[in-house]
């Protein structure tokens, strides 16, 4: 692969008390993965070069201080801080969030200038990133800060995709967020990022119901009725394939989830609750709706298991190559755009 070819893939480290730095240079261990991507790990060549000791890997480092030195073929360290950091595996600091912080900042600002191509965000710990400087209950709300665009929550795999009308809400909270405007919204979002970065041409999507059995016709609830039904069946005579409202409880147990190209749940736990179960470790949660790509595992810092040697690579790797695949999903859909009739001619595929 050449130079031109070879995407770059801005990793933050995440929270580095955390398996984040460890997962990130085991699977640059193996050489292979420098025929995909150049990765370039903001954080410190100091720091890093403690995780490689302490983890005994066999990884070469490069050392950067810009983004103009990156060099493809090598594992990129591009330094955000010059000072020592003391690593406490397993344990919550909020020094360590401060560093995560630098990190992310410094890999958006790459991102949004178009020095890296791609970001991948290792896990953070949202309590200890609060600051006066960050206020943000995670990645997701901050990218949508900082990059254009309206975001969205998908977690995907190759065979399932869930998305979030609503993420990091307090349960209390969510029929209060959720209103016509924001499904229409959410539902415009995913059904443009089916179709650009998953190439899906005609993408059938299935909602969930706020309340338990939607409602039960007003018996639990009057949302689904006033609110969720009535702005389905405008969308659908928009010409858009959207079904729903689900009863959420027994949508995935009878499988019915895959008959759709994406499935819309109302509140965090109701989509991410069945999607880990049927997905963990495979999954990858993608920021849907924003003008770069970024996704990140479907893990967190897992502090139980950090320094011990023990950590999964598999969702991180996925999260790698789910970037670089949407990466190319979208400069090809950009490019039949500009010719209609070849963009009628791509075949639909899941």
């Amino acid at each position: 692969m050449s130079k031109e070819e070879n995407i770059i893939v801005g990793i933050s480290v995440g929270d580095l008390n955390g398996i984040g730095p460890e997962v990130v240079l085991k699977i640059f261990e193996d050489n292979r993965m420098l025929d995909f991507c150049t990765p370039v790990i903001f954080a410190s060549i100091k720091t890093m070069s403690f995780v490689k000791n302490h983890f005994k890997l066999n990884i070469g480092l490069n050392s950067i201080h810009n983004a103009d030195q990156i060099v493809h073929g090598k594992v990129n360290i591009l330094n955000c801080w010059k000072e020592n950091v003391t690593i406490d595996f397993g344990k919550e600091d909020p020094k360590i969030g401060g560093y995560a912080i630098k990190s992310l900042s410094e890999a958006t600002k790459a991102l949004k200038e178009e020095k890296i191509d791609v970001l991948v965000t290792a896990p953070i710990n949202k309590h200890n990133i609060q600051s006066d400087d960050f206020k943000f209950p995670g990645h997701t709300d901050y990218l949508s800060k900082e990059l254009n665009g309206n975001s969205l929550m998908f977690m995907v795999t190759d065979t399932l995709r869930v998305g979030l009308l609503t993420d990091h809400v307090p349960v209390k909270d969510i029929s209060n967020h959720i209103t016509s405007t924001l499904i229409e919204e959410k539902i415009e979002t995913i059904y443009k990022s089916l179709k650009q970065d998953f190439r899906i041409n005609k993408p059938k999507i299935a909602v969930l119901g706020i309340n338990p059995h939607t409602g039960d016709n007003g018996v639990i609830g009057n949302e689904d009725d006033e609110i969720m039904r009535p702005t389905l069946q405008k969308i659908k005579e928009n010409g858009k394939l959207v079904y729903g409202p689900y009863s959420a409880d027994s949508f995935f147990g009878s499988k019915n989830y895959k008959n759709f190209d994406a499935i819309i749940a109302s509140y965090h736990d109701q989509g991410l609750i069945p999607f880990k179960t049927l997905s963990f470790g495979q999954g990858v949660n993608y920021t849907a709706g924003l003008d770069r790509v970024r996704t990140s595992p479907d893990h967190g810092t897992a502090y139980e298991i950090a320094g011990k040697g023990v950590a999964d690579v598999s969702s991180f790797k996925e999260a790698i190559f789910t970037a670089i695949q949407i990466f190319k999903h979208r400069k090809e859909f950009q490019s039949l755009s500009k010719n209609p009739l070849a963009f009628s001619k791509r075949k639909r595929y899941d």
